[in-house]
């Protein structure tokens, strides 16, 4: 967003007006990382630091955007980095009320250039995953209502951890998610409605199925979300030498 109103010369309230008023109707929370500047300056030193981030997304929350949140840990950062990261997010969440939930994204590592370098560790335990979703619902409540726990980044078994540790929403379905994949992890395919109320009741839970600002989903697009045909194999197409001209 801040580039965007950059290019095109605008302040960050005329640019995001202009995109409401084109159709823009929510935002998501990203490019957070961890709102601790002090570990902005080593993984993300490029993008936006936390006052900044703050900016953009008040901006957005007083112009009628609902915005999501997340964290990414398990790199560089210590639990410090953790507390500063909720409290930014839920003094935010007490002077706009725009965060519709708060999603913890673990570091994966496996193919992620900062690991490869040696500059994070493997990504957070087991037990830092499901502690970071359980403190958040202490920390935010009752600010922000919403805790997502990631299945592309946990896994099915993970993500029924952190629902019996403080989660309520399991996310989307998503079709070959590439991010996350790209990263290293195995999931990320796809994780079709009736796979996700079989999990959800296996924990004793009761699924619903909600829109972007958890609103009940209507009850069409509901019907239509079932028996959908499997998804076409993932083809990665190599990449291809380019000749240059002389």
């Amino acid at each position: 967003m801040t580039q965007g109103a950059a290019t095109l010369n605008l302040s960050l309230r005329d640019f995001l007006g202009q995109l409401k008023q084109a159709g823009l109707g929510t935002l998501p929370g990203t490019a957070a990382e961890i709102l601790d500047d002090e570990v902005r300056a080593i993984i993300c030193p490029d993008k936006v630091n936390t006052a900044q981030w703050i900016d953009v997304v008040s901006t957005a929350h007083r112009l009628g955007l609902r915005t999501t949140s997340t964290i990414m840990y398990g790199h560089v950062e210590r639990p410090v980095s953790w507390a500063r990261h909720l409290l930014v997010l839920r003094d935010l969440q007490a002077e706009t009320g725009g965060i519709t939930e708060f999603v913890p994204l673990p570091f994966v590592h496996m193919e992620a250039p900062m690991y490869l370098r040696g500059q994070a560790r493997k990504g957070p335990t087991l037990r830092e995953a499901v502690l970071m979703h359980s403190v958040a619902r202490l920390a935010l409540h009752p600010l922000i209502g919403n805790i997502q726990t990631s299945w592309v980044k946990m896994g099915p078994e993970g993500a029924a951890l952190c629902l019996n540790a403080g989660a309520n929403d399991l996310g989307g379905t998503l079709m070959n998610e590439s991010i996350s994949r790209a990263a290293g992890t195995q999931h990320g395919q796809e994780f079709p409605p009736e796979a996700m109320e079989q999990l959800i009741r296996s924990i004793g839970r009761t699924p619903v199925q909600r829109d972007t600002l958890y609103r009940p989903a209507a009850e069409e697009r509901q019907k239509a979300s079932f028996n959908a045909p499997e998804l076409a194999p993932v083809v990665q197409t190599p990449p291809r030498k380019m000749a240059t001209a002389e």
